[in-house]
């Protein structure tokens, strides 16, 4: 089952991405700043639950496009995250459609994800640069970069994307190895 993160997932959400990515402090500590981070979009967070365990995360977070004609504000898809035992089991595949749709049916023309093309690419998301959007990092690998156009984008809405505040805080910008 997918659903919204609740208050009290958050402890649950911080085990799994200490799991996934080997570390309690800067994944675990990226998803808690985001959580309270103003900015102009709201994060919207969601976990699967199998036999009443969160056993999966994904987070979408504000972020902008410095697009030709304006600013836009745009979603960043990070951490995705599923328990190690359960990886491979179309759980974070399903997590990553429920955040598109959701971001969908907010308005969000964006949404850039950082990591695999392999896993990416079957989620729907497509090679960002080819596309006429530019990295925010020379760390991130130009197959990471990645983009997934959702029903508001605009043709002119290309550029560079931006992170927010927390990424660069928590060094958590271009670590994945592409091929992850």
């Amino acid at each position: 089952m997918i659903r919204q993160e609740t208050v009290d997932d958050h402890r649950d959400v911080g085990e799994v991405h200490a799991s996934v990515f080997g570390d309690r402090d800067r994944v675990p500590g990226l998803v808690e700043a985001l959580r309270v981070a103003e900015a102009a979009l709201a994060p919207m967070s969601f976990v699967a639950v199998a036999d009443d365990r969160v056993v999966g995360n994904v987070l979408l977070s504000a972020a902008r496009l410095d697009a030709p004609r304006r600013i836009v504000d745009v979603l960043s898809l990070s951490p995705p995250g599923v328990v190690l035992e359960l990886q491979r089991q179309g759980i974070g595949t399903q997590l990553v459609a429920h955040a598109l749709e959701a971001a969908d049916s907010q308005g969000v023309p964006l949404v850039f994800p950082e990591g695999s093309p392999r896993y990416y690419g079957v989620c729907g998301f497509e090679a960002a640069g080819a596309l006429g959007f530019r990295s925010p990092s020379l760390r991130i690998a130009e197959a990471a970069f990645q983009v997934a156009r959702l029903s508001t984008h605009e043709p002119w809405m290309t550029g560079t994307f931006v992170y927010s505040e927390a990424f660069w805080a928590f060094d958590c910008v271009g670590r994945r190895d592409p091929e992850d």
